[in-house]
Order: structure tokens, then C-alpha cells, then sequence
């Protein structure tokens, strides 16, 4: 209490008791003037290596720019999300309100994004999403001081139906499980399959995180489409693949996805991951000199091997420090902040990208085949793809 006190005292003697309240947090912010980042990520349970990777690559990338954000330096926070929903507004709010963040970083779970976008709208507090891809955060509920430098859930998707008619694989069916990232990433494919003038024979769904894939892949069977096309991640994804080649199907009908399919999983999913075709943002193995320094930077810092979120995390790093350099550190003058991060290029690992109206990134999709445990980048689905961002009204 010694400290307050004497902040109380010599304020008081400055500017009169009665708005010393009011007085506290600025004076607290003028001696420090470091800014303050909050990362509001999981840390344990399922997504823990998530959000250490983001964690990671947003700490590397601002390094990289000489530690500090436009010019000062940086003091981090940091909340465990727990990937629980319930608790997102609250987590947030400890950051925001308790620890007075000027930036929010987080997260991955869409459920608790939601949350975090609840409170970043009423709070005004720039908010950066480096993973979480639910459509919401840059459509309906967007706003001038939420970015994201990941993707939409439907984004993938997207350019996902024209590679496969180009196959000739015009009748496919669809599998998920029945969630919002599962219905969204069916948005994706079912505009861009049937544009092409592929035919979906049947959508078939499970409850998350259900994994008793048996009695739907005894339907596909029966149904006989020239391709299965789905959206599944981690260890259920890793299930989905493994039962799909023991019940026959692999050899016979070709299955094609997301790249959340097969991101992080092919370990688990052993030989029979091999030949699945799907489409992401990045890939491990893309041949070029930026992934390739990336690559190597981040396993020498942390001794680790670095995948899509820490890329995400990463350009989030990239996007939060050439703004803050465009304005001098100026946190206070949001309008050219914003409009500083909304005109940056990012040079990312997964290629150049740019900044929607939506605040959403405009990006290359990548065509991926598994081969040997890798996701081999055979070509480019779609370039500079970008989100609808239908019904975001910037306000």
C-alpha cells in the first residue's frame, strides 16, 4: 500500500484530491510509457502447443524488429484461456480492466473469441486474432481495432471445389463434425465446389468431438462419390484418417479437405495419411528463401519445429510492430493506427499477404499432397483469396 499512498499523496498535492481517482491510471502509464501487451491464449489442455507457438512467434518477430514497438518498450501479460468459452469475457476483462493492456493477442478457440470480440467492441482496446477463424470477428461483429492475420474458417474451403473438379471429381460427399468451424468450412467448399459445377451427393455429420466414424464411413462406402471432402483437426483428424484407410476407402475414393486435416497430425496418422490432398494458408515444406530463414530461426530460438500458428503468430508480431512504427509508438492516435495496420504487406513465411476492408487477410491458398509424413506444396488452389467479410459494417 506504501506506493499507492505516496502516488495518492504527491498527486493530491498536484492537482486537488477530488480527481486524483480519475488521475491514477494515466499517471501510472506516463511513468512507465512502456506499452502493454496481453496475450490471451491456452496454455494448457488440448491447444497448449498452440498457443505456446503463437506466443513464440510473436515474440520472435518483434525481436527481430529490436525488441521494442514503435520505439518503446514492451512490458507482456499473460492469461491462460483454458479454451473455455464461459470464461472468455471474463479472461479478457482481467487483461483489459486489471492489467490495462494496450493490445490483446488471442486466441485460438472460436468459442472464446467470442468473448475476447465482446470485449475488445466495448473497450475499444486493440485486439489481434492469430488464430481463432470464426466468421463473426470479421463479418458481423467486426470492428475498427479487431484484426486478424490467420484466417476464416470457410477461407481454406474455398479454394478447395476447383482443384477437385479440375480432377474430375465431380460427386462428392461431405463430412464434419456439426460445430461452428465444421459448418463454416462447409460454407467454403459448397460455394466454390458447386460453382465449378461439382455435385455434393450428401452431407454427413457427427457431434464434436465425437470420433465413431464406423457407421458413416460404411454410408460413404455405399454411397460411392468420386471423392470425400471434410473438415476435422487434431487428434480427431488423426482418428478420421487411420479409420478411413482400414475401412477400404483410401485406395477408392480420393479424400481431399482443409489443411487443419492433416496440420500436426501426421505422426499419428501414419501411411495412411499418404496421397490426402487439402488446402491452407502454409505449408511446412513451402521451397521458399523467407520459410525457409523462418524455419530455421525458430528452431535455433526455442528448439522447437514451427508450424501455421507459429507463423500466425508471427505475422501477428509483424503487424503489431510495422504499425507502431508508422505512427512513432503513438497508441494514442487510433484512427492512424488503424490505418497504418490496415495499409501494411506483411513478408510472411506463408507468402506476402495483405489487410481486407474486414480486417482479414488477403492470401495465397496453397494445393498440399501428403507424401511421407509431409505436406508437400504441389501448387496453388487460389491467389490473394480473401473472406467475403459479408455484413461487416466498420463503425
Amino acid at each position: 500500500m506504501t506506493t499507492r499512498r505516496l502516488v495518492l499523496t504527491r498527486s493530491a498535492a498536484v492537482v486537488g484530491a477530488a480527481s486524483v481517482g480519475l488521475l491514477l491510471p494515466q499517471i501510472a502509464r506516463a511513468q512507465s510509457n512502456k506499452i502493454r501487451v496481453g496475450f490471451m491464449l491456452p496454455y494448457t489442455g488440448t491447444f497448449a502447443q498452440l498457443g505456446v507457438a503463437i506466443e513464440n512467434g510473436v515474440r520472435m518477430a518483434i525481436n527481430e524488429k529490436g525488441g521494442k514497438l514503435g520505439g518503446r518498450e514492451i512490458e507482456w501479460f499473460k492469461v491462460d484461456d483454458e479454451s473455455e468459452p464461459s470464461k472468455g469475457v471474463e479472461n479478457a476483462n482481467r487483461l483489459v480492466q486489471r492489467d490495462k493492456v494496450d493490445v490483446l493477442i488471442g486466441t485460438v478457440h472460436s468459442g472464446v473469441q467470442m468473448g475476447i470480440q465482446r470485449v475488445a467492441r466495448e473497450s475499444g482496446v486493440l485486439s489481434i486474432i492469430p488464430n481463432a477463424g470464426v466468421h463473426a470477428a470479421t463479418r458481423a461483429l467486426c470492428a475498427p481495432n479487431v484484426f486478424r492475420t490467420s484466417f476464416t474458417n470457410s477461407q481454406p474451403t474455398l479454394a478447395l471445389g476447383k482443384p477437385m473438379m479440375d480432377k474430375g471429381l465431380k460427386r462428392t460427399v461431405w463430412i464434419t463434425w456439426k460445430y461452428a468451424a465444421g459448418d463454416e468450412a462447409f460454407e467454403g467448399f459448397k460455394e466454390s465446389y458447386t460453382k465449378a459445377g461439382g455435385t455434393i451427393v450428401k452431407e454427413l455429420g457427427l457431434p464434436f468431438p465425437n470420433v465413431e466414424f464406423q457407421a458413416l464411413l460404411t454410408e460413404i462406402a455405399s454411397l460411392r462419390p468420386d471423392a470425400v471432402a471434410c473438415f476435422f483437426a487434431g487428434g480427431g483428424a488423426a482418428k478420421f484418417i487411420r479409420d478411413y484407410a482400414a475401412a477400404g476407402l483410401k485406395d477408392k475414393i480420393p479424400l481431399w479437405g482443409s489443411g487443419f486435416l492433416t496440420e500436426g497430425v501426421l505422426d499419428a496418422a501414419g501411411p495412411a495419411a499418404d496421397g490426402i490432398m487439402t488446402t491452407m494458408h502454409y505449408s511446412d515444406s513451402l521451397d521458399t528463401a523467407r520459410n525457409r530463414q523462418f524455419r530455421l530461426d525458430y528452431a535455433k530460438t526455442f528448439k522447437l519445429q514451427p508450424d501455421v500458428y507459429a507463423v500466425q503468430g508471427y505475422d501477428s508480431g509483424l503487424l503489431l510492430a510495422q504499425g507502431l512504427a508508422a505512427v512513432k509508438g503513438d497508441m494514442s492516435n487510433k484512427p492512424a493506427l488503424y490505418k497504418a495496420m490496415e495499409s501494411q504487406t506483411i513478408d510472411s513465411p506463408r507468402g506476402k499477404w495483405t489487410m481486407s476492408p474486414q480486417h482479414n487477410p488477403v492470401q495465397d491458398i496453397y494445393l498440399r499432397r501428403v507424401e511421407n509424413k509431409e505436406n508437400k506444396v504441389v501448387g496453388i488452389a487460389a491467389k490473394a483469396l480473401a473472406d467475403s467479410g459479408a455484413g461487416c459494417k466498420m463503425g
